[in-house]
């Protein structure tokens, strides 16, 4: 009888050769392996390529496990996803490794190394990729004044807190006409990130769009009247509820249109359970019931010898790999500039507060209009979570947004414009007919 065939894995990785030369070349590498010494392994069964480091000048030396060096191991069907041109969804190093561990194991001496060079190891993930990881170009045409569309203010609301009524300063900027749209960003964010829908005519010609920061981000900076930097932040659904509510009664905006991204997606969903005589309809961009998740093992977000801006490269593994680079990049630049606690302490209300599981079939869409959408790309807001939302709140809409990830207006705005615009119409002819 013959011995068996003996299959030979085909290559992976790229040779050390080429990986390193990308490598060396590469300007956004070179900046995120600053102050570092110590190196970057990547290890499938058949090859193992990497860096050395000393306080940031990088060599060809693949660096032995130790003090410094990051390894990253695992099965050759995983880099073999990771190394393609376009990657599939969720294969991002990020989601294989550290949030999932859905087949990379990474190993160091210290854990919080993973975190401080956490934008080397994605950038080195790319670099991975047929021809090099590059993105898509993008430019935004201006118009002849050079001038965006919105126009800024600021509106005190009193919110309702465990110490009693806090007076909170909260800026807002608007733009458009006609129907009230309210729009939250995601968490740890700003106002900013609905900057392209104020250029879009086809929204505002029939829309008035107003977009707000959350206190403690952007512009609405904290309240006088809390001690509030004796005390961890966290954003809780008891308190987040009331703003978009006491938004819309200050600025008299009647029955608003509200649309909200991830933190606010789920906010979206809560608002319809809680509040339905206040919004005529809400839009969820990457809505779920419930999301859950390691919170313990997400303090590397707010760490005093992590950086902002490892919290930021890592929500751009959440963008689609089809996204234009200059705006996956202004969603990092967006994070980079939030106070260092916010982003871990909203993610409190996303990860831990928010739960409607038991709760979401009391939604009455007759009262207020559901529309759920979901990026293709979000490996958190999954399409199966906005999918699970959707078959449980009865006449809800869902929308999967088919190369698109978990920031669909800032990451591609004329992507998720082709999404958005359906849902809007929908709207605008029910307001016609005189029903949500």
């Amino acid at each position: 009888m013959n011995a068996p065939e003996q299959t030979t894995l085909a290559p992976v990785l790229p040779s050390q050769e080429v990986f390193f030369a990308r490598c060396a070349s590469d300007p956004e590498l070179g900046l995120a392996i600053r102050h570092w010494t110590g190196g970057l392994r990547f290890e499938s069964e058949s090859a193992t390529i990497g860096f050395s480091v000393t306080d940031g000048s990088i060599t060809a030396q693949v660096p032995m496990p130790g003090e410094g060096v990051i390894s990253v191991a695992g099965p050759s069907e995983h880099w073999q996803s990771l190394s393609q041109a376009t990657p599939p969804p969720f294969a991002q190093i990020s989601v294989l490794v550290e949030l999932g561990k859905r087949g990379l194991e990474r190993s160091m001496t210290d854990p919080t190394l993973w975190w401080q060079y956490l934008p080397a190891v994605e950038r080195a993930s790319e670099l991975l990729r047929v021809p090099g990881g590059q993105r898509a170009a993008c430019r935004l045409e201006v118009g002849p004044s050079r001038s965006d569309s919105p126009v800024g203010g600021y509106l005190h609301i009193d919110l309702e807190t465990p110490e009693g009524t806090v007076d909170h300063r909260i800026y807002y900027e608007t733009a458009g006409e006609g129907i009230p749209l309210l729009l939250q960003h995601t968490a740890g964010a700003q106002s900013v990130q609905w900057r392209h829908l104020f250029e879009m005519p086809e929204i505002t010609d029939r829309f008035r769009l107003v977009a707000y920061d959350l206190p403690f981000h952007g512009k609405s900076i904290p309240p006088i009247d809390q001690r509030w930097w004796e005390r961890e932040y966290r954003l809780e659904g008891a308190l987040l509820r009331q703003i978009p509510v006491a938004i819309a009664s200050a600025l008299n905006l009647g029955q608003p249109v509200f649309m909200g991204c991830s933190v606010g997606g789920l906010l979206a969903l809560d608002l319809a359970l809680h509040h339905p005589d206040v919004f005529s309809a809400v839009i969820s961009l990457e809505g779920a019931l419930h999301i859950g998740g390691p919170w313990d093992g997400l303090l590397g977000l707010w760490h005093p010898q992590v950086g902002n801006q490892s919290k930021a490269r890592m929500m751009e593994s959440m963008c689609a790999p089809t996204s234009p680079e200059a705006y996956v990049k202004e969603v990092s630049q967006v994070y980079s500039a939030g106070w260092p606690p916010v982003f871990l302490g909203d993610l409190w209300y996303y990860m831990v507060d928010f739960d409607l599981r038991e709760r979401a079939s009391e939604i009455d869409t007759d009262q207020v209009a559901v529309h759920i959408l979901n990026g293709e790309y979000d490996w958190s807001g999954t399409v199966r979570g906005g999918r699970a939302a959707h078959e449980a709140i009865a006449g809800s809409t869902h929308t999967v947004m088919a190369k698109v990830g978990h920031f669909p207006m800032q990451e591609n705005p004329t992507a998720f414009a082709e999404y958005l615009l359906p849902v809007l119409d929908q709207i605008s002819a029910s307001r016609s007919e005189g029903s949500v």
